[in-house]
């Protein structure tokens, strides 16, 4: 199989202020486009030519799991954003967040919290589990919940070239402004 880069659906400043044009272009056009190339070259002739990025995910290790990862979590990031994101998620995934943090807001303190504090680079991720469960999980480097079984819903990076641009240091306030450009709407259909 071969592994080609979606093209966004939307333009590299469309998500300005909150994340730059620069940004954008570094992150998803080089970033990401270099996951996908790495991916396709580690695959040829392994037990992984024709799987899907997921098994993947599940069940290689090293290079390829790390580009594979990668690759899914930066596609599964933007594509969670929209220029006319932001406000609040509704329905099932809404009544599952005030059950198990309480409220939105505390929900968005903790996601924040929970990405800040994570040492080094990697991705905070909301999941649920097999139950609906929503858990907070943060994951280093090329982590993802799919190894623990758990299905995704929505996931800040913490990679500093997903941030450095435009917030320097101050990553807290990098993923603070991701809650402008979330499209909740796609987020409410995975759970």
């Amino acid at each position: 199989m071969h592994y080609v880069q979606p093209e966004l659906p939307y333009q590299e400043a469309a998500l300005e202020p909150a994340i730059s044009a620069k940004t954008v272009h570094f992150h998803y056009g080089v970033h990401e486009k270099t996951y996908i190339e790495n991916l396709n070259k580690l695959i040829v002739g392994t037990q992984f030519e024709n799987e899907d990025l997921e098994d993947i995910i599940r069940e290689a290790d090293g290079p390829l799991y790390n580009n594979a990862a990668q690759a899914w979590n930066h596609i599964f990031y933007f594509f969670s954003l929209n220029p006319d994101g932001g406000g609040e998620p509704d329905g099932e995934l809404r009544k599952a967040i005030d059950r198990d943090f309480g409220s939105f807001e505390e929900f968005k303190t903790k996601f924040v919290d929970a990405g800040a504090k994570l040492f080094g680079s990697g991705w905070v991720w909301l999941s649920k589990d097999s139950d609906g469960k929503l858990f907070i999980t943060q994951e280093s480097n090329a982590g993802n919940p799919i190894r623990s079984g758990l299905t995704p819903i929505l996931t800040f990076d913490v990679w500093e070239h997903a941030y450095y641009l435009d917030y320097q240091n101050r990553r807290a306030d990098a993923l603070n402004a991701l809650w402008q450009v979330v499209d909740w709407d796609i987020v409410c259909t995975r759970y």
